[in-house]
């Protein structure tokens, strides 16, 4: 019976190891979440200012014409 408990309790302390091993791992991950979504949301920002600089540039050039393209 005492060894029963004995076993008990050592599988008691596995899991309070496991839960305690997979809260540090949660919380590394949510911090790694947080800082992949802030990065995720400056590369959005600079991939649009990118894109309305290329539309700019775009804008400059001027349209060739037929006679143009056929020289």
């Amino acid at each position: 019976m005492i060894s029963e408990f004995e076993k008990l309790l050592e599988k008691i302390g596995q899991l309070s190891e496991l839960v305690q091993a997979l809260r540090r791992e949660n919380a590394s991950l949510r911090a790694d979440m947080a800082s992949l979504t802030d990065e995720n949301s400056r590369m959005a920002s600079r991939m649009k200012e990118a894109h309305e600089r290329v539309s700019a540039l775009l804008q400059t050039i001027p349209a060739t014409t037929e006679d143009e393209e056929a020289a």
